[in-house]
């Protein structure tokens, strides 16, 4: 019977543990090179790789299209033209992989304000692991081959979503 339990117990773990959230999972809020809020995103999973989407651009409005996109892209989730799809709610972060926990690779970016697909990697910076992290931030760095450029987003709510204009 204990062994039984013993069993038991290991598979809730083991279950638990494969449907926990990740730390970079939620709410949050990307900071241009100049401090500039410029979108407020949320990530998650589905099937098994990391996606994001947009759920508000200050000073936009919520219906404005992906446009600047070009046609498809390759491993993008959704079939069709991303160029009519909206700009809030796609997937403009997706088929990223986890590495470990907080770190995620291996997946792709599109940039709706140009169309530019980039590779992408997302790292999770705990507040207070270095002087430079004050507050739970995600490295989002976008790569073109051995090249890239690393922004800093900083955790958000909804209520502070709500309240972006």
């Amino acid at each position: 019977m204990k062994k039984l339990i013993g069993i038991l117990v290991c598979i809730l773990l083991v279950l638990t543990a494969a449907v926990a959230q990740d730390m970079v999972e939620g709410y949050w809020k990307s900071i241009d090179e100049d401090g500039k809020t410029t979108a407020a995103w949320y990530i998650s999973q589905k099937d098994g790789t990391l996606q994001g989407v947009i759920l508000k651009v200050p000073g936009e409005p919520d219906d404005l299209l992906a446009d600047k996109c070009t046609g498809n892209y390759p491993g993008f989730p959704i079939p069709g033209d991303v160029s009519k799809m909206p700009l809030l709610g796609t997937p403009f972060i997706f088929g990223l992989r986890m590495r470990s926990p907080g770190s995620w690779d291996r997946g792709n970016i599109i940039d709706p304000k140009d169309g530019k697909m980039y590779g992408c990697r997302i790292t999770f910076r705990a507040a207070g692991s270095a002087a430079r992290y004050k507050e739970d931030t995600l490295e989002m760095r976008g790569t073109i081959g051995p090249f890239g450029r690393s922004q800093f987003w900083i955790r958000t709510t909804p209520t502070e979503i709500a309240l972006l204009q």
